[in-house]
């Protein structure tokens, strides 16, 4: 659609929540409401260390990954049967619906509940339970990705897959996750190889607290198709250069930044300097019952702390259909469902 029809900043917000658009870096387990924690809990009969939902909230003041990692593997213990996967990835895709997302490639750490002894098919049968209905039900397209903790072993990752296979109509692709400083992504060399061979999208977490050098490796040793993250790209301007070239998807989330402490200030991040730069940015959630918010909460948060357009709300939308790993036909009837909506604004 060009070029887009001029919208009053005053619609701004509006033309945010209701412009439809794909979630590309969602960690289901990190969209576990404490809510839904506790109720799980109080299901499976499962202690967990908080005594109730607000002291629960209380513990989330994150300074990095890692305390937020310690508070994500404990959330994630409530989890045990097949109905609890079903339900965590059910209230996440009515709340997606909610915010106009029509697409959601969704990621799971199935190692963080293999660990505790709960069976791979219990994990993805009630997850990709909740995907297949979500279609008729509540009008989102959604898929699985399999992630690899990175600060296990490929060995394990190895382990995982193979565990995994039996159930490879039920998943899309595979990804890498988890504590980024000091587990390079060539560490995972041989394992995204043989996902590879068997025809999985591949994407990695890569430039979110780690180097630059961790998104050249993603791309060349691992081979990604998407980077999940990236915002320390503009501290290389060759990788810049490579990233917009080759139109590498770049999936961005503001507030798990600003939570995190990547960035101090909502102000200070990057994402404008991404797309005028010419990348293929999107905007994402990340874990967000953790980081303070689903899509249209990033969105809303984002364009009111940088001053963005509604030139760029539409090149962030019309990015999540073009990084995502769907086909033509899909891709054109959402794009064209973006632009009857920008029209409706004019």
């Amino acid at each position: 659609m060009t070029p887009i029809p001029h919208i009053p900043p005053e619609q701004l917000p509006e033309l945010l929540r209701r412009m439809p658009k794909a979630e590309l870096h969602i960690h289901i387990e990190g969209s576990l409401e404490p809510e839904l924690i506790f109720a799980l809990a109080q299901r499976n009969g499962v202690k967990i260390p908080y005594a109730s939902v607000n002291e629960l909230r209380r513990a989330y003041a994150f300074t990095n990954l890692q305390s937020f990692l310690d508070i994500y593997y404990a959330g994630a213990s409530v989890l045990l049967k097949e109905q609890d996967f079903h339900d965590m990835a059910w209230a996440y895709l009515q709340r997606a619906a909610a915010d106009n997302v029509v697409h959601a490639e969704l990621f799971f750490d199935p190692q963080t509940h293999t660990a505790r002894g709960v069976p791979m098919e219990t994990v993805i049968n009630g997850l990709h339970r909740a995907c297949t209905e979500a279609g008729p039900a509540l009008g989102v397209d959604a898929s699985l990705i399999l992630c690899f903790l990175r600060h296990l072993s490929e060995e394990e990752a190895f382990d995982t897959l193979e565990a995994a296979l039996p159930y490879r109509g039920k998943f899309i692709g595979v990804g890498l996750d988890s504590s980024e400083v000091g587990h390079p992504p060539e560490k995972f060399a041989r394992v995204f190889a043989r996902c590879r061979q068997l025809g999985l999208h591949l994407v990695a977490h890569a430039g979110e607290e780690g180097p630059p050098a961790y998104v050249w490796t993603a791309l060349d040793v691992l081979k990604v198709e998407r980077i999940d993250h990236g915002v320390q790209s503009t501290k290389d301007p060759a990788l810049m250069a490579r990233l917009a070239k080759d139109r590498v998807p770049l999936t961005v989330c503001p507030l798990s930044n600003l939570k995190l402490c990547v960035f101090p200030k909502l102000s200070d991040h990057n994402l404008r300097e991404l797309l005028d730069a010419g990348l293929l940015a999107t905007v994402n959630s990340d874990d967000p019952a953790y980081f303070g918010g689903y899509m249209n909460d990033n969105f809303l948060a984002t364009f009111a702390a940088t001053g963005l357009t509604a030139a760029h709300a539409y090149q962030l939308a019309r990015n999540s259909f073009e990084a995502s790993f769907i086909d033509s036909a899909r891709r054109t009837r959402y794009i064209d469902e973006l632009d009857r909506v920008f029209a409706s604004f004019v």
